[in-house]
């Protein structure tokens, strides 16, 4: 066994229809969300267990969510994954 670890599948771009959230789930546990042309609005990191999501932002703040069909439902928003 290497010691590495396969990125977890939902790691990727997530973006509201409009655009104007953009979660990045990076594949080592890290996210970095941009609001409009802010970039970088909240960092923290987040676990995926099944397909509920649990984010710790920097600051303190957490928050969750859920994938459903390849959709994820976070905080009253609606993302979807960025090919």
């Amino acid at each position: 066994m290497t010691g590495k670890t396969s990125p977890h599948p939902y790691a990727g771009m997530w973006v509201t229809a409009d655009g104007n959230i953009r979660h990045a789930l990076l594949p080592n546990g890290r996210y970095d969300e941009a609001r409009g042309r802010r970039e970088s609005a909240y960092q923290g990191r987040y676990v995926v267990t099944g397909d509920h999501i649990e984010y710790w932002d920097d600051t303190g703040f957490t928050a969750d969510g859920d994938f459903v069909d390849g959709v994820l439902y976070h905080a009253g928003m609606v993302l979807y994954r960025k090919p």
